[in-house]
């Protein structure tokens, strides 16, 4: 997919994700973010998998498996959290998550802020 495709899906996924942040507000846990989301995406009629599963390799051999919150599209990985601060190890999850899908873009977006588009969504490029 190019890059103009992914990022196109990006914005319409950080649209959601603000149309989600805009009805439930900050208090709820992930997964009932995640749950609207998916939802919202569904609407939308953006293509999606949730709890996508991803093989974990070490040196070529498959180590273990992971799962990504939600992945759009098979070209942007989206992890979701309601902490009170994103932390590095936030970031190097979605970073651990491109490695292994061979993708490029991640959004990291953290519900339990009061306004998303200040400080709740995150970009992340592999």
């Amino acid at each position: 997919m190019s890059a103009s495709e992914t990022e196109r899906i990006a914005y319409a996924v950080i649209g959601s994700a603000i149309e989600v942040h805009r009805e439930l507000g900050a208090g709820y846990n992930e997964a009932l973010y995640e749950e609207a989301l998916c939802y919202e995406l569904e609407l939308r009629s953006i293509p999606f998998s949730r709890q996508h599963p991803i093989t974990v390799q070490y040196k070529g051999k498959p180590v273990g498996e992971g799962r990504v919150d939600i992945l759009v599209a098979n070209c942007l990985v989206v992890e979701l959290k309601a902490v009170d601060d994103l932390i590095g190890i936030h970031t190097s999850q979605v970073i651990s998550y491109l490695k292994a899908t061979d993708l490029h873009l991640g959004l990291l977006i953290n519900f339990k802020v009061q306004v998303l588009k200040n400080g709740g969504i995150k970009r992340i490029v592999y």
